[in-house]
């Protein structure tokens, strides 16, 4: 392969991947843990766009049940994003596993 083409082929990649981290800002995962008690919502760049606590889970005497619940639910919405993130980007890439580049 002639050194043009494969920089073609480079440049192609990185204005495909560029576009795909974009579009990631606009997706977004819900997560949810206790039945539905705690819900993050979080878009592909791991920004929380939407907190829900339902009345029930507020405790005043258990604030440690909320706080667990709470990092449940981020710990979960952050794999989700994760795996979205690595679906799409090896979508790009063809599973090639180009540091800096999730």
């Amino acid at each position: 392969m002639d050194m043009r083409a494969l920089m073609k082929q480079a440049q192609q990649m990185q204005a495909k991947m560029e576009k795909t981290q974009k579009e990631l800002e606009s997706k977004v995962v819900t997560a949810e843990v206790a039945g539905g008690q705690i819900q993050v919502t979080m878009n592909g760049k791991h920004k929380v766009t939407n907190l829900v606590i339902a009345p029930e889970s507020v405790d005043p005497d258990d604030v440690e049940f909320l706080q667990d619940l709470m990092v449940s639910a981020f710990n979960e919405a952050a794999r989700q994003v994760d795996a979205m993130v690595e679906k799409d980007m090896g979508s790009v890439t063809g599973g090639m596993n180009i540091p800096g580049m999730g």
